[in-house]
C-alpha cells in the first residue's frame, strides 16, 4: 500500500485514518489469537491440550490452616509458614514461647 499522502483528498485521508484506527484496535486481539493457535498446535504436537497444560500450572488455591492465634486479637492467625507476623515477633522478643499461641 504505497499511497502518496500529500496527493490524497481530505476524505481519502479520513477514510485511511479510520481504517488504521480499526486495524490498531483489533491488532492485539488478532496477535493473541495467533499466539493461542500456535500454543495449541505445540501442545497437540506433544500429545496434550492447551487446557491440560494450563490447568497443571494453576495452584490449588488451598491455604495452610492457621497453627497460631494472637490471644490479644483472635482474628490474627499465622500458619507457621512465611514471614512471622509482627505480633509473633513481639511476643518472641518478650521471651514468650511460640507454643503458647498454638491453636
Amino acid at each position: 500500500m504505497s499511497k502518496d499522502l500529500e496527493s490524497m483528498s481530505r476524505d481519502e485521508l479520513l477514510t485511511l485514518k479510520q481504517d488504521v484506527d480499526r486495524a490498531l484496535a483489533t491488532h492485539d486481539d488478532r496477535k493473541k489469537a495467533e499466539a493461542r493457535a500456535a500454543a495449541e498446535k505445540a501442545a497437540r504436537d506433544h500429545g496434550f491440550s492447551l487446557d491440560d497444560l494450563l490447568s497443571a500450572q494453576k495452584k490449588s488455591g488451598k491455604k495452610n490452616p492457621p497453627k497460631y492465634r494472637n490471644p490479644e486479637d483472635p482474628r490474627q492467625t499465622w500458619s507457621g509458614r512465611g514471614r512471622q507476623p509482627g505480633w509473633v515477633k513481639a511476643a518472641l522478643d518478650e521471651g514468650r514461647n511460640l507454643e503458647n499461641f498454638a491453636i
